[in-house]
């Protein structure tokens, strides 16, 4: 089915469109379980690239990689009642060994806290022991019943998940922010997709934690938020439940405060969201794993060998600059076939070379994005495909935030609200913070297609006049808070 090429159009049925667009471009593969998939090599290295930017990150701030079991036993699992009243139903377990039922059922974890925790409490006694900031990179299983969609709602997903424990509130309080920044960053500066920072309800905030901030993200096809990553503040509530205690400079016992954190191959998702069009992927140059696909346009009765060794010559040029560059030299596929298939697969610029070009000592560009042409000399070509894929990535970001601005209202009615939602927009309301109002909002709106929810009140809030009501309720309202539906 990768050979067919996209033939849906993405306002038209945006599901099949995403599902046609994540296999023909080579990203993922459907398995023989419900729900699961495979992350073809294509997925792997957007991922890896993502990972060696963050890994930089963890780096910097003296973050230390370890690697915990994928199995928790119920007893620990169970300790944190909120928190397992959260995943409780998504939880998977593992109930046989071949043909044995075992004594205890064992947990596949959807989550690490209760499996970290236990042995923060051996490891840490003093405050010398603090910070201990800790990540992991691996998969985590959450039985979802929902609706599967490859990379954004999986029963197995990878992620990094940072753990981290401080001496006080004010330490965890500032690296909550600290790491959001830097989910931000991954999400605008590499892969090109707007995001707003926020914090969540709490209704929507993490299962056992004091808080929960992240990065949201829209898509306006489907008029659907899209939590991008998440960075909790979970207090002293698992300290308290693991005993997780140290002694301070003044020789006195207290809990640590801690913090939890991650994002996952949703990223992967919402760029495809994002980026893709009907011929496509279309892959930002930071995160793509072919920057430049180098084509011969043999004319009849031209010097292919020529034409074939100037193509070489290019892909060698730019991956010495270390661009990520592959020529197609194939001969059983015409010129336009490759352009299509290239496009298909998000390549952020193709570089064409025929006997005219040749000739001229210059090659062609054709940008993915925009579908823009020019004719470019060989001399200092490497400098201007380095400039022309920043002008690229720059580009995308800059037409995806128009386009998610364009399809943001303010709203103060419940009537405006209404009108908003069946719009497809994505909806920023002042609300008076309260839990129940949300829930009957919740309620209120309720289809076929799922509810209407906060999605986060941005830590950027515009003002709000004295006496302003709530558009769901008529009270006081709080805050500004981004409502819609959400993935």
């Amino acid at each position: 089915d990768t050979n067919l090429g996209v033939t849906v159009k993405k306002d038209e049925d945006f599901g099949q469109w995403y599902s046609q667009v994540c296999r023909c471009g080579e990203m993922m593969a459907y398995y023989d379980i419900s729900g699961c998939y495979i992350l073809r090599p294509n997925a792997m290295k957007i991922w890896n690239i993502m990972r060696t930017y963050f890994d930089a990150v963890l780096e910097k701030a003296e973050v230390d990689e370890n690697y915990f079991p994928l199995f928790v036993s119920a007893s620990v699992l169970e300790k944190e009642k909120d928190h397992v009243e959260g995943f409780a139903p998504e939880v998977a377990w593992v109930t046989k060994a071949g043909k044995s039922d075992l004594n205890v059922p064992i947990a596949i974890r959807p989550t690490s806290e209760t499996v970290i925790y236990p042995y923060f409490s051996k490891w840490i006694k003093s405050h010398r022991d603090l910070p201990l900031k800790l990540n992991q990179w691996n998969n985590v299983v959450r039985w979802e019943f929902s609706k599967p969609t490859p990379f954004i709602r999986s029963r197995e997903f990878l992620w990094q998940e940072g753990h981290t424990a401080h001496a006080t509130e004010e330490e965890a309080d500032k690296e909550v922010l600290e790491v959001l920044d830097h989910y931000r960053h991954l999400y605008e500066e590499y892969l090109a997709v707007p995001v707003v920072k926020g914090m969540k309800s709490e209704n929507e905030k993490f299962a056992g934690a004091r808080y929960t901030t992240s990065v949201e993200a829209f898509i306006p096809e489907t008029g659907r938020g899209i939590q991008g990553a998440t960075s909790h503040c979970l207090g002293t509530k698992f300290a308290k439940m693991f005993d997780i205690k140290f002694t301070n400079k003044e020789g006195k016992n207290e809990l640590v405060w801690q913090n939890s954190w991650a994002y996952s191959t949703r990223t992967i998702g919402v760029m495809i969201m994002t980026h893709g069009d009907d011929k496509g992927l279309v892959n930002p140059p930071k995160v793509a794993p072919i920057q430049v696909i180098v084509i011969p346009v043999p004319f009849k009765d031209a010097d292919t060998k020529e034409i074939s060794k100037a193509c070489c010559a290019v892909k060698d040029a730019l991956r010495e600059a270390g661009i990520r560059a592959k020529e197609d030299l194939s001969d059983n596929y015409s010129p336009k076939w490759k352009y299509s298939h290239w496009e298909m697969k998000g390549v952020p610029l193709r570089i064409e070379i025929g006997p005219r070009d040749l000739a001229k000592n210059q090659v062609r560009t054709v940008r993915r994005d925009n579908g823009v042409k020019a004719d470019v000399p060989r001399v200092g070509l490497v400098e201007h495909v380095m400039e022309l894929l920043g002008k690229i990535q720059q580009n995308m970001f800059d037409v995806a935030k128009q386009k998610r601005d364009d399809a943001c209202v303010v709203v103060k009615t419940w009537d405006e609200f209404v009108e908003a939602l069946g719009q497809k927009k994505l909806i920023l309301a002042p609300w008076c913070d309260e839990e129940e109002v949300e829930m009957d909002v919740k309620r209120r709106t309720k289809d076929e297609v799922g509810a209407a929810k906060t999605l986060c009140s941005p830590f950027d809030q515009p003002e709000i006049p004295e006496g302003t009501l709530c558009f769901a309720s008529g009270k006081l309202a709080k805050k500004w808070t981004y409502w819609g539906k959400s993935y």
